[in-house]
């Protein structure tokens, strides 16, 4: 059936099951008896929950009691929402009526579960938590309607990726679900597709709760706010302000268009929402954070911009409004510069955690040392630290080890400006520091990861990838001498000869390159013939893993290979 395993649940009003063998001490038990007849129900659920799926379902058809026990403490169910099941539901959910938490997936190529089958959820399943639909493209808004109509008490979490409804459906969820607190949505393009009319906004108020639509003069009122019309002030948003506030408190966003469909729906939960991702959606992000957050204080905590549209703006409003702002992620922004995070270390003092892809699509101006140098010199509770692209210099180190002394993970990739001076500095600086990644770094070496394992103290893992300069016999002895420093090492490249067989990571000196083609001359016959496949040696990029998987594939093809000769020599 696809379910997944979950842990037992026993407080849900329901009988529990003990057992008793009346005429038997302990002496007096068979081998042929069944030990689990002396188990409680809510231990036998407990051991169910701790298999996984397969093995579960095979427990539950070993015998009535124990098909009862999963029924009433499965809390995860996983089912594949294809069109089938439609009318076997009802009864799957009536033997599964204590599951909180349902996901219903479905290939977006197959005809999905329909509204019929949807709207009869909340019935059978009174304890629902959480809900994810994926690739049901045939439920519509009208089934999200009749849903949200059975108010369901519990419902916290929705999850909807690549489903067939639009903003109505939504609407009627937000406005009827009373306890919803997170809300994800994914490659929606019924949404993406109706985004131009003034009805399809996201907005809580939108939909009454008997599915009825909202004057359309309300709605033009906030298009004109939105839309910055000359004859109202920007203060007038606070006007229009909805009736009826949400409590979301995460909200995440991906693979969406349109960020003006949304301004309503941030605005209104912008009180109560701590969390908010958006990823690789479409449209001006400065506008949307400017017109949402409109200089209130809120509780935002987490805020999370991967592949969007925003610049400056967006940080200024941001800074304005989070003052209790402890992660920000900000990865392939278009226009984000150093003022931008200067303004958030003017603002947010409290935050913890900063991850910074300074990566560019077009080549313009992007966030530099400088920013950086003043969240190290505002920011003194920093924990985590990570910066790709960024060309951090000495002074913004020093400032990061001075001014945050908790900072315990820091990870500097894509840049040619971390040297072996500046992985000496961090090694003398850095005594809180616990992981640290170098990745891509052309210009460290291995003096310079020596160092660090001299070093950082505290330092318990220590990462390095597809750095040139070190080696794995560096690492090795670094290994030796510190033994409780965890090192990981992935070279990027490796080197196969014709044969197929793995010579050596392609980031080796000279030095390990000899030894590598000693042991690969190990047959004196075939010196000449290792030596010339070595030159013509072919590097193949790929991470630490996928080096693993093609030095397994090449051995087992060349093994297989010198398994077949012999028998095709004798058969000619």
């Amino acid at each position: 059936m696809g379910q997944s395993s979950s842990s037992c649940s026993c407080n849900n009003g329901h009988e529990i099951y003990r057992p008793v063998i009346i005429g038997k001490n302990s002496g007096d038990i068979d081998g042929d008896d069944d030990l689990t007849l002396s188990l409680p129900d809510e231990c036998l659920g407990s051991v169910f929950g701790k298999l996984g799926c397969l093995d579960r379902n095979s427990c539950s058809l070993v015998c009535k009691r124990w098909k009862c026990v999963d029924s009433k403490s499965r809390n995860r169910l996983v089912l594949l929402a294809r069109s089938e099941l439609s009318p076997c539901l009802p009864s799957l959910l009536s033997r599964f009526n204590t599951v909180s938490v349902l996901s219903l997936k479905c290939s977006r190529k197959l005809f999905s579960i329909d509204d019929a089958a949807l709207s009869r959820i909340p019935i059978f399943l009174p304890f629902l938590k959480k809900l994810k639909l994926k690739g049901c493209i045939h439920i519509s808004d009208d089934g999200l309607h009749a849903f949200s109509l059975h108010h369901p008490p519990l419902l916290t979490k929705l999850s909807f990726a690549s489903c067939g409804f639009g903003a109505k459906g939504l609407n009627s969820l937000l406005s009827n679900c009373p306890s919803l607190q997170d809300l994800t949505l994914k490659r929606l393009r019924k949404l993406d597709a109706t985004s131009s009319t003034p009805a399809s906004s996201l907005w809580p108020g939108a939909m009454s709760v008997d599915g009825g639509d909202v004057s359309n003069d309300h709605h033009n009122n906030i298009n004109a706010v939105v839309a910055g019309d000359a004859n109202k002030k920007e203060k007038d948003v606070h006007n229009y302000y909805y009736k009826r506030s949400l409590r979301l408190e995460r909200l995440c966003l991906k693979d969406l268009h349109n960020a003006r469909l949304f301004i309503p729906l941030i605005l209104s939960a912008s009180a109560s929402i701590k969390t908010l991702i958006v990823c690789r959606s479409s449209g001006n992000w400065d506008r949307v954070l400017e017109t949402s957050l409109h200089g209130k204080t809120t509780s935002i905590s987490e805020i999370q911009m991967e592949n969007v549209q925003m610049g400056d703006a967006g940080l200024l409003a941001i800074s304005s409004s989070c003052p209790d702002l402890q992660l920000l992620y900000l990865s392939r922004t278009t226009d984000c510069t150093d003022d931008g995070l200067s303004a958030i270390a003017n603002s947010c003092r409290k935050l913890r955690k900063l991850h910074i892809d300074a990566w560019s699509r077009f080549g313009s101006r992007t966030i530099g040392d400088e920013g950086v140098f003043s969240i190290a010199n505002k920011c003194s509770q920093l924990q985590e630290v990570v910066l790709m692209g960024i060309p951090i210099a000495i002074p913004s180190l020093n400032a990061l080890a001075s001014n945050c002394p908790v900072l315990e993970r820091m990870a500097l990739c894509n840049t040619d400006s971390v040297q072996d001076s500046e992985m000496a500095f961090i090694a003398a600086k850095f005594l809180a520091l616990k992981k640290l990644c170098i990745k891509n770094c052309p210009n460290v070496s291995k003096s310079g990861i020596e160092a660090v394992g001299r070093g950082c103290p505290n330092l318990v893992k220590l990462k390095v990838k597809r750095c040139k300069g070190v080696t794995q016999a560096m690492v090795s002895r670094l290994r030796f001498q510190r033994s409780s420093l965890v090192v990981s090492l992935d070279a990027g490249s490796m080197l196969f000869d014709s044969g197929g067989i793995s010579l050596l990571a392609s980031a080796v000196n000279e030095e390990e390159q000899g030894t590598a083609t000693a042991m690969t001359n190990t047959n004196s016959t075939r010196s000449a013939a290792a030596a010339a496949t070595t030159v013509a040696a072919t590097h193949v990029i790929c991470s630490s893993r996928g080096a693993l998987l093609l030095r397994s594939k090449f051995e087992s093809a060349l093994q297989l290979g010198r398994r077949r000769r012999p028998t095709e020599d004798n058969a000619s």
